[in-house]
């Protein structure tokens, strides 16, 4: 079997008691035998797991304080302490429910498409087990890549939230993230992200997600994060219904600053989300460190430009959606693009979420109130479709390893077609969209019609500040 996945598909393997049960296989040299435990602590590098110790507080900043503060400056002054603790919350729920059984859900052998419960409360890791890199026969300890997935697991149902902000009651906010979480973000993360290993799998050439299997693309999240959210958070809106007086009175953000101060923090954690993904230190750390850089520059620039030509101002909302806009399209394809393409990618999707976010959100007036549907799902796709493009290694890119040889080979470019891996990132989308967007409506219309999503008008009205927390925000 060729598998057509790239070198950056997500792996942990378990135990050393389970990686040392594998039968040898061999290579030009001759037989070689499965590493053991006490071989593969003699491949960590320090430096890669203290760049991936790194990432992991990186990407958690994004959540907290970085998406707490963009989101909470974008609502009115009411609702921001409940959208600061709303994130907050998520996110320390999201860590107990990854320890618990989530990990071993999303990355334990199991079937294609969801894990089982082998590692559940963490069974079985401690300081000297080992989990998989891209690399054959490079290795971090598996604690680490805990810890990173786990933030992964933390700001992804953490993002839902923008797009019904001001008008959901905490209680089913949070009952809906562990349910989502557990039926939909950990058999994606699986479908897409799990694989035995590139020392493993020409061993075991069908222990992989269902997604990865066929090939699919995602370097850091772009079907994992940002569509899956990104979806779940357009049918939480349209199931909860608009805010009281969307589209009859004005609702600016109340802290533009704050949005500025979270929005900058976002891009800083995103080295982490996306160079961290590599899971070493090295070449293509570089790579996927630059290429978020300048996609989200780019991005940035075009959202200014856009409305300098439309509105003939450029706002600093614009430029920070533009810059979440960059973030969200590079993140699948951080690792494969080059700067160049990457900076192509950015100007293609502020253009696309532009139109989003103003003439369909528009025309369909469907109460997105943060905009995540037109940034993190639209984004999403633009990125994860572009992927097939920018991959491309006549463009530049940095194409594909074939993992079930030993040692892994590198897809020439000849072999690279951009129409196949189109069609392959298509049914990641599309099987992304349908699952998320399917379970998430069965979770938002049974917790309405049983103890309710929204809170009464009335609250609405005074604000969740006080209704659901008593306590306010500010105190003038």
């Amino acid at each position: 079997m060729k598998h057509t996945n790239k070198i950056l598909g997500f792996a942990a393997l378990g135990a050393a008691g389970l990686l040392a049960a594998h039968p040898a296989w061999a290579q030009a040299a001759g037989p070689i035998k499965a590493p053991d435990a006490k071989a593969m602590a003699g491949m960590v590098n320090k430096g890669d797991t203290t760049w991936m110790l790194i990432s992991s507080a990186l990407v958690l900043m994004m959540s907290v304080p970085g998406l707490a503060l963009f989101y909470g400056g974008l609502v009115r002054t009411k609702n921001m302490l409940s959208v600061l603790m709303q994130v907050l919350m998520i996110v320390c729920v999201a860590s107990l429910v990854w320890v618990c059984w989530g990990y071993s859900e999303a990355f334990t052998s199991n079937n294609q498409f969801v894990g089982g419960l082998s590692k559940a409360f963490l069974k079985g890791v401690d300081g000297t087990t080992f989990a998989a890199t891209f690399s054959n026969n490079v290795y971090i300890p598996e604690f680490a890549f805990v810890c990173f997935q786990m933030t992964f697991a933390c700001i992804t149902p953490a993002l839902i939230v923008g797009a019904f902000a001001e008008r959901v009651k905490f209680t089913p906010l949070i009952l809906f993230v562990v349910a989502w979480l557990t039926l939909v973000y950990f058999p994606i993360a699986h479908m897409v992200w799990y694989w035995a290993g590139p020392d493993f799998l020409p061993d075991t050439p069908t222990d992989y997600g269902f997604l990865w299997g066929k090939g699919a693309l995602d370097f850091a999240g772009g079907t994992v994060v940002h569509i899956n959210a990104g979806i779940a958070g357009l049918v939480g809106c349209l199931v909860i219904g608009p805010r009281l007086g969307f589209n009859k009175e004005p609702m600016p953000p109340h802290s533009l600053t704050m949005t500025m101060i979270g929005a900058s923090l976002l891009w800083v954690g995103w080295f982490g989300f996306n160079a961290g993904s590599n899971l070493e230190s090295n070449g293509v750390t570089g790579v996927a460190f630059i290429n978020t850089y300048v996609a989200t520059a780019a991005a940035a620039v075009a959202w200014a430009i856009i409305e300098q030509i439309v509105h003939k101002k450029p706002s600093l909302l614009g430029a920070a959606t533009g810059a979440v806009a960059g973030l969200v399209a590079i993140t699948p394809a951080s690792g494969f693009a080059t700067p160049i393409t990457s900076i192509i990618l950015g100007f293609v999707v502020s253009i696309v979420c532009f139109f989003f976010v103003t003439t369909v959100k528009s025309k369909l007036k469907y109460d997105d109130s943060l905009d995540v549907f037109g940034v993190h799902c639209v984004g999403g796709i633009v990125g994860a479709l572009g992927t097939a493009i920018v991959a491309d290694p006549k463009l530049g890119g940095q194409g594909y390893f074939d993992y079930t040889k030993f040692p892994a080979v590198a897809v020439t470019p000849e072999a690279y077609s951009i129409s196949t891996q189109l069609w392959t990132q298509l049914q990641a989308v599309l099987l992304t969209l349908i699952w998320s967007g399917a379970v998430s409506a069965v979770l938002f219309l049974a917790l309405k019609y049983t103890i309710g999503l929204r809170p009464t008008a009335d609250v609405e009205q005074e604000g969740l500040d006080l209704a659901e927390h008593g306590e306010r925000a500010y105190n003038y």
